[in-house]
């Protein structure tokens, strides 16, 4: 059992390593899918099933879908036209770091709400599994305290996905 855990662990941060790395935008896109898929098996590996095939539902398969979609629809692959960004985006670039680190330093530093409650481990989490199901303690701490950072994220996918049509169609 470690030695699979082990094993889709390397095979994980090294498919991500190749995801960043890859300069296809199409092959770092797959190599994101294996990433997904060794990030379900290690979920499976510790028991939790439901997350690992929600893993592969959502993530591999229609998160990965958009993606691929987006890629194609900006028609990313060739190297046709030079890079019309200029040095604004490398602004916007660092100012987005910014608050990313911003957002991380505040997460690490501040008291974030404990799903299972001030006691965590198998025993809570089969206590809460009992009580609400396998997907009420998932749902419901989801959408009561992570709400916000559920609909932010919703948004962000929304504006990617209209950012990339809008550019789609100024090529037309």
């Amino acid at each position: 059992m470690i030695i699979l855990f082990w094993f889709f662990a390397v095979l994980a941060v090294s498919s991500a390593l190749l995801t960043v790395t890859r300069k296809n935008p199409v092959a770092s896109a797959i190599w994101l899918i294996a990433t997904f898929f060794c990030l379900a098996a290690i979920y499976t590996l510790l028991g939790a099933f439901f997350i690992g095939i929600i893993q592969i539902l959502v993530y591999a398969g229609a998160i990965m879908i958009l993606f691929i979609f987006v890629i194609m629809l900006l028609n990313l692959g060739n190297d046709y036209e030079p890079d019309i960004r200029g040095h604004v985006w490398k602004v916007v670039a660092g100012g987005t770091s910014l608050v990313i680190a911003a957002l991380l330093a505040r997460a690490f530093s501040g008291e974030l709400p404990a799903p299972l409650g001030h006691v965590a481990g198998p025993a809570s989490l089969a206590a809460q599994t009992a009580d609400r199901g396998t997907v009420g303690v998932i749902a419901i701490p989801l959408y009561t305290d992570y709400m916000v950072p559920l609909q932010f994220t919703a948004v962000l996918l929304l504006a990617a996905v209209v950012g990339a049509v809008v550019l789609a169609k100024r090529k037309v």
